[in-house]
């Protein structure tokens, strides 16, 4: 049987995209391995939402080539898409395949088979505009099913690389975005997360429909528990998906929604297409229809002229939100965009020191969400745990409103809705104890 082993940088799309890559080649027979193990065709799913990015994915290529020089070495992904060549001449890489058309990976891998000529078949990516449909049954790590609705985004904020790599916005025909609900459904999936490179502007490409119709669908289908958005932008939260919020039972009180600053003068230098005002107004209006919803954000700390001024703004804002969490990078050069040029960078120093800053707000505020659910009975679903915690007879998996929660419990609980009393709050995570199960799952 012939073996494939995967790596996969950056983003949870990316993730996704290599189970959709695995299921091609599990229906042709091929086993998986571990990465570090010898393989027949090794595929880097690759990253460039930063220079590291970039290096990270070289390394990790190398790294596959001398593992077993023998192998096909096919590279997919955004650092594949924005930068074919660079990628085409590391020695040993076999296959170039970018962000479209990984749906051809296996005619792809037949044509080396017979010819041995590397091959280039990365596209121009700005032409295209369909979504490429990459069916995902089932998920090897999570008990949770991820489903992605669209591709792409128009927004090209100074800092970021991303329509670059993954081209314009384009959504995902409603029809068979329903039929893989349904699958994941009848595989047992309690919960599905919908995700994309800009999810929240699913339906923007489409004649009358919409993120908040698909969400409505998506809310019929029976034997589903839990909808949650991965991500979605304030701009993008209509009224009509404030409606859903207030009809739906099953959507999660829980919304990641990007602020990347708390400062308008640094908002207007991203090019993001709101203000604090408006941020803070959809904030409000998701909490007065779900009071104790979690609100979690990003946040990049010295984006070029970023005065101590804007700073401490920006920071007294974020203490306003009362974020339930903050994902916090500091900013970084990414080559090929507008902020890379500007001329007024924040020095590595003061950016680190406001990191640390934002990390410890972010800490406090992680727990002052979680204390007043001590004593509340919550659902949870346990991801697949460690074998170290299988080992000390405990489970982790999240709420409906994202508290990750650690409590006693067995294997057989795994992907099952469980009633949890939280016993103490925590910055990471709370501790529980089991009340009882819900519902069996068949994950």
């Amino acid at each position: 049987m012939p073996s494939v082993a995967f790596h996969t940088l950056g983003c949870k799309v990316n993730f996704y995209e290599t189970e959709g890559i695995w299921q091609l080649f599990k229906n042709e027979g091929y086993e998986q391995v571990d990465f570090e193990q010898t393989a027949d065709v090794y595929l880097i799913n690759t990253c460039t939402v930063t220079n590291t990015g970039d290096k990270k994915s070289r390394q990790v290529i190398r790294r596959a080539v001398r593992r077993n020089p023998g192998a096909i070495i096919a590279v997919s992904g955004c650092y594949a898409q924005t930068s074919p060549g660079e990628v085409a001449a590391i020695p040993g890489v076999d296959i170039v395949i970018g962000t479209q058309d990984r749906d051809k990976i296996m005619p792809l891998i037949k044509r080396f088979q017979l010819e041995r000529l590397p091959i280039n078949a990365v596209r121009n990516i700005m032409k295209t505009r369909e979504f490429e449909e990459l069916d995902v049954p089932s998920f090897s790590d999570h008990t949770r099913a991820f489903l992605k609705i669209q591709e792409g985004c128009n927004n090209f904020c100074t800092f970021c690389i991303i329509p670059w790599s993954r081209g314009l916005l384009r959504s995902r025909i409603p029809e068979n975005v329903l039929q893989q609900a349904h699958q994941l459904v009848n595989a047992g999936y309690q919960e599905i997360v919908l995700t994309g490179i800009h999810t929240g502007g699913y339906g923007e490409d489409l004649e009358d429909y919409s993120l908040a119709k698909l969400l409505w669908d998506l809310d019929k289908i029976e034997g589903l528990k839990r909808l949650r958005i991965s991500s979605i932008e304030a701009s993008q939260i209509t009224d009509d998906v404030l409606q859903v919020l207030k009809g739906s039972t099953k959507m999660c009180r829980h919304f990641h929604i990007p602020l990347q600053a708390g400062d308008d003068d640094v908002l207007h230098r991203m090019r993001r297409k709101y203000t604090t005002a408006e941020y803070a107004h959809t904030i409000e209006l998701i909490h007065e229809i779900m009071p104790d919803a979690a609100i979690t954000t990003d946040i990049i700390v010295g984006f070029p002229g970023e005065t101590e001024e804007m700073y401490l703004n920006g920071l007294r804002f974020m203490e306003r939100m009362r974020f339930a969490e903050m994902h916090v990078f500091p900013y970084s050069k990414r080559t090929g965009t507008p902020a890379a040029r500007m001329e007024d960078q924040v020095d590595e120093d003061v950016k680190n020191q406001r990191v640390h800053e934002i990390i410890h707000l972010s800490e406090q505020m992680q727990l002052a969400y979680a204390i007043p659910f001590v004593g509340e009975v919550l659902e949870v679903i346990p991801e697949k745990p460690s074998k170290e915690m299988l080992s000390q007879g405990l489970l982790a998996g999240f709420s409906d409103n994202y508290l990750q929660v650690i409590f006693p419990g067995t294997e057989e609980m795994i992907g099952q809705i469980i009633k949890v009393k939280i016993t103490e709050a925590g910055v990471k995570a709370c501790k529980g104890e089991f009340v009882r199960i819900m519902q069996a799952a068949a994950v």
